[in-house]
């Protein structure tokens, strides 16, 4: 087995059928295992932000303390300034950062909290480490990835089947882990922890509207995003297969049966006094 890369590519990039999921992320729907830890005084870094909306909802949640939102695109925190402005948060700052290497001192922060961010890097347990080194001690880092491989939908689809094994060959290649879901209180435990909450937690598409908007940002992001530029780009699959999957996304959001869900992993890891 090749040495685990310390960072690793993005895979899905930053194209618009991206961040039209990015952006539909919300506390709520995102976070909610966190919630009820949150006091209004607290002070929280949000790794790997991307364009805010769980950051700005965070801000919103502590109106006496602040908000820290990171991460390693320069270009997508400009839309997340955005979004906190036209919200009229003034409690939240944003800047450029690594996870394996926060330039914070150490128990800066009473929550770092991370969404679908351990399955894109190379050492997710250094980066796990990091996140507690700068985590106040009795404070949280609270982490939340998807796991690809128990994603389930109805109906069958061979094409849809096709897509997760690419899928997850493309990650991989990329140096991340897109089974990540299952794999966080082990991270946690390898990173030191030892007073970890671990749960689920799930997104379902099913009504109409929920299938069409899945499948339609699924299907363009096979054919048109950073991460379809990969899969041809490392041999992983041809133009032709990548419209063929795509064409398989657009299919499922149109049966009136469909139904698809994403199943979350949760790690909620208190720091020891």
């Amino acid at each position: 087995m090749p040495k685990p890369q310390e960072t690793a590519v993005y895979t899905h990039g930053h194209h618009p059928s991206v961040l039209r999921s990015h952006t539909w992320r919300t506390a709520a729907n995102s976070a909610p295992y966190l919630l009820d830890r949150l006091q209004p005084h607290m002070r929280i870094l949000d790794v790997g932000c991307g364009p805010g909306t769980i950051t700005a909802d965070f801000a919103a949640l502590v109106p006496d303390g602040h908000v820290t939102g990171v991460d390693r695109a320069p270009e997508i925190l400009e839309r997340a300034r955005a979004t906190a402005a036209g919200r009229g948060l003034a409690n939240v700052d944003f800047a450029v950062a690594d996870v394996h290497a926060l330039d914070y001192p150490d128990g800066t922060f009473c929550v770092v909290h991370a969404h679908q961010v351990l399955q894109h890097v190379g050492d997710p347990v250094r980066a796990l480490r990091e996140m507690r080194r700068v985590t106040r001690p009795n404070g949280f880092v609270a982490v939340r990835d998807s796991d690809y491989a128990a994603m389930t939908w109805y109906p069958a689809s061979a094409g849809m089947d096709a897509w997760l094994d690419l899928y997850r060959r493309v990650a991989r290649a990329n140096g991340g882990e897109p089974d990540a879901g299952r794999r966080l209180k082990s991270w946690a435990l390898r990173a030191g922890f030892t007073d970890i909450t671990a749960t689920s937690g799930t997104w379902t598409f099913s009504t109409p509207g929920e299938r069409r908007w899945w499948s339609d940002l699924w299907a363009e992001r096979t054919v048109a995003s950073a991460y379809a530029a990969q899969a041809t780009g490392g041999g992983h699959a041809t133009d032709a297969q990548l419209r063929a999957v795509s064409a398989a996304w657009r299919e499922w959001g149109k049966q009136p049966d469909g139904w698809f869900s994403v199943l979350h992993g949760e790690i909620l890891c208190r720091k020891e006094a």
